[in-house]
């Protein structure tokens, strides 16, 4: 017979409210991310997971005493080709993945033998457990879960640290004659026209914005060989509905502007006085000497430290340009776990030929797009 935790009450609740006034005072009182923020993580859930054919698996964990939330796990069901996975609630838009709880409350599950192995029966069955994009390890989900211990992924992320004012952080964090350098072409970029930088401060301004990131980036990632989410009418929604919800608060859209014209944007996410670098686009055949894409995140960077912004997170990309603006990287993590044999054999195979994680990737996609083979990326 089972044994269940006298502490905890552990559910699955697939129709949990990620709205809800104890979602965000769990929240905000826990160690998670931005990407599992109610805005998010309630779009993600009913916007993206039916399109991606996947059911959800919100694990809920209360006090018994209280009733109170201690802990949700995000979770998600989705068949990749023959393949049962349960993994993180992301469908290729979160870059930072972990429960959302306090590390007090995580000790307090992992110490709680009942607790622990209630959780790991309702997560199963599957054939393979997902869990990429671990940030750090103040909340080692892997116990939990009874899984192997993280590994690192093949990619990092990155931040600067922010000073005020603006031009002190400056010079600590870019080299100097890539300072100059900047600086010129910025004096270039005024002289071709009226040029203005700004945050979008309405609802028609954000989908002006993003519809012409839509336009820039088709082609840019066509290119690569690649797809790009926004040009797929549900990711373009999701990244919509977070904007509009979350504008003035959880999300911000920049804008740089020629002649009243976007030409330059970014999409970003706001927490605990981080900015969190998600997409952006930039004009690169109108203005291909003008390095217009360094030039937004300088005064993005500005615009950060003037409203009081510690951090400036690029987030998960080994891209050259994040060290140019002092970002520092950090590992990034995964668990995986395989839960029957056909999953072992899946998993022995990608750990053995790492080229089968491109065609994993494509084969995940399927389901999100029959007609177009290619992987998508941010």
């Amino acid at each position: 017979m089972n044994k269940l935790s006298n502490t905890f009450d552990i559910v699955i609740e697939q129709s949990f409210d990620f709205l809800s006034p104890e979602y965000a005072q769990l929240f905000d009182r826990s160690a998670a991310t931005a990407f599992q923020h109610p805005i998010w993580l309630n779009s993600l859930y009913t916007r993206l997971a039916p399109e991606a054919g996947a059911t959800a698996l919100v694990l809920v964990v209360r006090y018994r005493a209280t009733g109170a939330l201690a802990m949700v796990l995000p979770l998600l069901r989705i068949r990749r080709g023959p393949i049962r996975t349960v993994e993180f609630a992301d469908l290729r838009v979160s870059d930072y993945l972990a429960p959302v709880c306090s590390p007090d409350v995580l000790s307090q599950l992992l110490g709680d033998a009942a607790a622990c192995a209630q959780i790991r029966r309702l997560v199963r069955p599957f054939d393979l457990l997902r869990m990429a994009k671990l940030p750090d390890a103040r909340l080692p989900i892997e116990e939990l879960l009874g899984a192997p211990r993280r590994v690192s992924m093949d990619t990092n992320a990155y931040a600067t640290v922010l000073v005020a004012p603006f031009e002190q952080w400056r010079a600590s964090a870019m080299d100097r004659s890539y300072q100059k350098e900047l600086a010129k072409k910025y004096r270039q970029l005024q002289k071709k026209g009226a040029l203005s930088f700004s945050c979008c401060g309405d609802g028609p301004a954000v989908l002006e914005t993003l519809d012409v990131m839509r336009k820039f980036r088709g082609p840019r990632f066509h290119a690569q060989g690649d797809g790009d989410l926004l040009q797929r009418p549900e990711y373009y929604g999701f990244y919509s509905d977070v904007a509009l919800r979350g504008m003035g608060s959880f999300v911000r859209v920049y804008a740089m502007k020629m002649d009243g014209d976007v030409i330059a944007a970014v999409l970003g996410l706001c927490q605990r006085g981080s900015f969190l670098v998600i997409m952006s686009a930039f004009d690169i055949e109108g203005y291909k000497s003008q390095s217009l894409g360094a030039l937004m995140f300088e005064q993005v960077a500005r615009d950060c430290i003037e409203r009081g912004d510690q951090m400036l997170d690029f987030t998960i990309g080994d891209e050259p340009y994040k060290k140019l603006f002092g970002g520092r990287p950090s590992p990034m993590w995964a668990v995986t776990q395989a839960g029957s044999t056909i999953g072992a054999i899946a998993l022995f195979a990608l750990k053995q030929a790492p080229w089968l994680k491109l065609a994993a990737k494509r084969l995940s996609d399927l389901r999100l797009q029959p007609a177009r083979p290619t992987t998508p990326t941010r």
